[in-house]
This record gives structure tokens, C-alpha cells and sequence, in this order.
């Protein structure tokens, strides 16, 4: 997670107007590479010794390919965040690349920590978000455009053209959340089942969802 110097080594605090560590680092970084865990956590990841930070934790490479859209959805996101790059920790950003076959489509959902900026590198979507006053706000937007998508609001995005599509999101959280609405009213755990969420909870979910599409 993060990285701490001769300094904060010896305290193990933290300053809330200016942090005491030098680097972030994810625990699971610390894991992969063998390096020893310092005991301090900030963000739930575990921090690393300044002395065991080396290039690696600040690069991924994931995005510099298409994934392989194999999902009824036609669309697949590959996310840059902490649990990838290991020096975004404490950082407050992180970066997607979302591909998209014709028509495909990224459904209705959420991001509960973090406001998306999203520039179309290739292609064209019809992109939207519903407003906390009920109000939709949607447009078609085309290769070198930005859409911004404020936090916490449902919002969707589809692929409008006859060709493959291709964004580039960035987001000012190092591990934004993703809440699927329809994913989640269909979830059939034990949680759901224990409380017995009425079918027309689900319905009615489901058809914001597609009026949210549609609509756009």
C-alpha cells in the first residue's frame, strides 16, 4: 500500500494534512513479490518498506489490448486501479479501458466512490446518467469526445455504431465500487432470499434499467 520512510517507520502514524508515507502499496503486491509487511495498513492495503519499491509497483500494462468480449453484453471493462497498480494507494485516481463489439452495451450501474471523466478513443455510444431529481441526461457522443458521469448516479453507456467502439474512463478514487442495479435485484443469495424481495422490486428495477437505454 504505501511505502514508508526512515521517518514514519519509526512512529507508524499518519498526518491527516500531509501523510507521513512516501509511496503507496497494495497488499497483494506484497504478497507477489515477497516483500515483508510493515504492520501499518492505510485503505486496507498493507504498506511496503521505501528501501522494496521498485518500478513494477507503479506500471501495469493490461490495457494495451482488447479483452475478449465472450458475454451476452458485447462490451468488457479492464480496470487500472490499486489492485493492479499497487503505488495507486492513497493516490485518489485510477483508469479503465472499456471495449465494445456493435451495439454492445455497458448496463445501468453505479460507481458509489467516484466521479468517471470518459473519452471515446474509437467509435460512437449514447451515454446517460439519471439525475438525484429524476431527470435524465443523456447524449450521443463520438471519437474524441468526454462525457462526465457524476458519482453515486445510475448511468449506462451503448455502443451506437456499426463498428467496434473503444473508452478510456479515468476516476478520482484509487478503487471506484461498481453496483449493477439489474445484477443485484437478481442475485439469488441468501441474503436476498432470506428477505424475500418482492417480484415487482425486481421488475420495477429491471425496467428502469432498460428505460434508462432506451430513453438515451
Amino acid at each position: 500500500m504505501c511505502s514508508l520512510s526512515p521517518t514514519s517507520q519509526g512512529t507508524k502514524t499518519m498526518s491527516k494534512s500531509l501523510p507521513l508515507q512516501v509511496f503507496p502499496f497494495s497488499l497483494m503486491a506484497l504478497v507477489q513479490n515477497g516483500a515483508k509487511n510493515t504492520g501499518v495498513k492505510v485503505n486496507g492495503f498493507a504498506c511496503k518498506a521505501e528501501t522494496n519499491v521498485t518500478k513494477d509497483d507503479f506500471f501495469f500494462a493490461g490495457l494495451a489490448k482488447p479483452g475478449v468480449m465472450n458475454n451476452t453484453l458485447g462490451s468488457l471493462v479492464t480496470a487500472a486501479n490499486v489492485e493492479k497498480i499497487p503505488g495507486l494507494n492513497t493516490l485518489g485516481v485510477s483508469f479503465s479501458r472499456i471495449d465494445y463489439k456493435a451495439g454492445g452495451l455497458n448496463p445501468s450501474h453505479t460507481r458509489p466512490r467516484a466521479t468517471e471523466i470518459l473519452f471515446v478513443l474509437d467509435g460512437q455510444l449514447d451515454v446517460g446518467f439519471i439525475t438525484t431529481a429524476k431527470k435524465l441526461i443523456a447524449k450521443s457522443i463520438k471519437k474524441g469526445e468526454i462525457f462526465v458521469f457524476p458519482k453515486g448516479l445510475v448511468h449506462y453507456q451503448k455502443n451506437s455504431g456499426d463498428k467496434l467502439a473503444l473508452v478510456l474512463p479515468a476516476f478520482n478514487s484509487q478503487l471506484l465500487g461498481t453496483f449493477s442495479v439489474a445484477v443485484a435485484l437478481l442475485l439469488k443469495n441468501h441474503y436476498i432470499a432470506s428477505v424475500q424481495v418482492p417480484t415487482e422490486a425486481v421488475e420495477s428495477g429491471l425496467t428502469f434499467c432498460l428505460a434508462c437505454i432506451c430513453l438515451g
